[in-house]
């Protein structure tokens, strides 16, 4: 743990003005200063940076902190990689008194091969750019594409030339373990060999090549695509310590400053596609690198953007990759957060839909994109014919999951209400289902028993009538009226819906008449009368104790 003393003195140190300065563009505006705010998209500057109070404030969207927290938000970092950084710019030491000299030992080495890898990378990355200067084939293949050379230089495109060693050029010792660790070149898997005699190349040959950079800006691993025809279409970089596919996004580093102009993230699934969608001006597409889209990948998302839209394509495989997204976004949906689909035609993908129909018709297709309450309702009632209890109860069981995945809000009221119309329940009476349904249960325990239910009890039998005395009230003949049966079980029933029951029975039911006798004499003979004469619906006439015929105690 940092202290926080040193933390004190770290903001006390730095200038929140050149901080924020380095990655928004400030104008002076009184005593403070001004810009858009790059944590929303807006049109007139709302985003102040006060240097008297060393803070950032947006008046648009709320966010408000200091030079820490704002690294931690721009840059999508953590706390203590946000205080190392600021404090290396302002050329402090951190302190790491929780730590024993092993554990720091372990993270330093850790931190410079890191930082190694990522050079390694980087200086692949530029001789694969200078390879593409030079070779007119896969310059004349990206202008089919339709791409310029300023979007080749902003997503640092270049190729890799169709050797076995072409690397060797550019690195002094093809035979470096980095070039290995960092998955550029392949080492032939010998038994029979040692290492040095074992047979080396490179896995990149005759390929596009794109460049994966984090939130940072460094390379850390690349994606190929073939100029021809070819397979695998797309190769990518294999996991290294600095590279994992399922949590990185291509393009996002470059993308951060479009998602704060148009407001929203645009989702696709290939990296042309990202590239031509910045061609015509969608500068704020990121691809995922070649896995389906995942919860960590959502919440990366929604540190620079509060609305993310999916692009897929219309077939099947499209579809299906939809619901993988829907579920991954599900657990981050809430009522501040815009979550849209967009299934383009079957023949299309968004680089030829872009470069075919333009960029007007894109947008047009982006603006009707499907919201996610609908895509919730459409994926659980797929494949079920809601004119029937059959297909409405399956439609339930398959949009249950994924509305118990939203967070609890005023979203999740919403799809219950929603999902009660269309299975034809009142919303009570399904949120009162799934609320009492009970957790599966865990692997490997026992099923607990059902407890056998109770015999019911024989009907009591009719006491002999006793005397009475004369009444001149009126007796009943009537039958007494129905009571309401008690539901078997306690575990599947509510206590709304008890409630409602006890309410819709109530006026079926005749209330009882309290022996005025018993109340209010207290006649033991008088009581007994008062309970026969209940047994057959008669009332009970006041009796004086002094005039009781049965010798009443209160009379001796």
């Amino acid at each position: 743990m940092i202290p926080p003393g040193f933390i004190q003195d770290l903001l006390a140190r730095v200038d929140i003005v050149d901080i924020v300065g380095r990655h928004v563009d400030l104008k002076k505006a009184g005593i403070n200063h001004k810009g858009l705010c790059p944590f929303h998209g807006e049109k007139s500057p709302s985003f102040t940076v006060s240097p008297s109070r060393q803070t950032y404030h947006c008046f648009g969207c709320g966010q408000h902190g200091n030079a820490v927290g704002f690294l931690m938000e721009h840059l999508g970092i953590g706390f203590i990689d946000a205080v190392r950084d600021l404090a290396q710019q302002a050329g402090m030491q951190v302190p790491e008194d929780d730590r024993s000299p092993q554990e720091r030992e372990r993270e330093k080495a850790q931190k410079q091969r890191q930082a190694t890898l990522t050079e390694v990378l980087a200086k692949a990355g530029q001789h694969y750019r200078q390879q593409l200067k030079a070779n007119p084939r896969a310059i004349e293949y990206l202008k089919g594409r339709g791409l310029t050379g300023q979007i080749a230089l902003q997503f640092g495109l270049g190729y890799a030339p169709d050797g076995w060693r072409s690397l060797a050029n550019a690195f002094p010792s093809y035979d470096d373990p980095l070039l290995v660790e960092t998955g550029m070149v392949i080492l032939q898997d010998d038994p029979g060999k040692s290492e040095a005699e074992q047979r080396r190349y490179d896995r990149f040959r005759d390929r596009v090549m794109f460049p994966i950079r984090n939130v940072l800006g460094e390379v850390i691993g690349f994606g190929g695509r073939v100029l021809d025809k070819g397979e695998p279409k797309y190769l990518n970089s294999p996991e290294t310590p600095v590279f994992h596919k399922g949590r990185e996004l291509y393009g996002l580093y470059e993308a951060r400053p479009a998602m704060r102009r148009r407001g929203y993230a645009l989702v696709v699934e290939g990296y042309m596609d990202v590239v031509a969608l910045a061609q015509h001006g969608f500068g704020n597409a990121v691809a995922t690198l070649g896995t389906a889209c995942t919860a960590e990948h959502v919440q990366k998302l929604f540190r620079f953007t509060e609305s993310v839209v999916f692009s897929f394509d219309g077939d099947a495989a499209g579809r299906r990759a939809a619901g993988r997204a829907l579920e991954a976004a599900l657990p981050h949906a809430n009522e501040t957060r815009t979550i849209k689909f967009l299934f383009l035609p079957t023949e299309h993908d968004p680089d030829s839909y872009v470069r075919e129909l333009g960029a007007d018709a894109f947008e047009r297709c982006v603006e009707g994109a499907v919201p996610l309450s609908r895509q919730l309702m459409e994926t659980a009632a797929d494949g079920c014919d809601l004119g029937t209890p059959e297909g409405r109860a399956k439609m339930l069981s398959v949009a249950k999951p994924l509305w118990a995945a939203l967070p609890d809000g005023l979203l999740k009221r919403q799809l219950l209400g929603e999902l009660a119309r269309r299975a034809q329940l009142p919303d009570a009476e399904l949120q009162a289902l799934w609320a009492n349904a009970q957790a599966p249960a865990a692997p490997g325990s026992r099923p607990r028993a059902e407890r056998p239910a109770a015999p019911p009890k024989a009907a009591p039998r009719a006491p002999s009538p006793l005397p009475t005395a004369p009444t001149t009230s009126r007796i009943s003949t009537s039958p007494p009226p129905p009571t309401a049966t008690r539901p078997t079980s306690a575990r599947t029933t509510s206590t709304f819906l008890r409630m409602l029951t006890e309410r819709a029975l109530a006026p079926l039911r005749r209330p009882r008449r309290k022996s005025r006798a018993s109340a209010r004499n207290g006649c033991p003979r008088a009581n007994t009368k008062a309970k026969a004469a209940r047994e057959t619906g008669a009332s009970v006439t006041r009796i004086q104790p002094s005039a009781c015929r049965w010798n009443c105690p209160r009379r001796r």
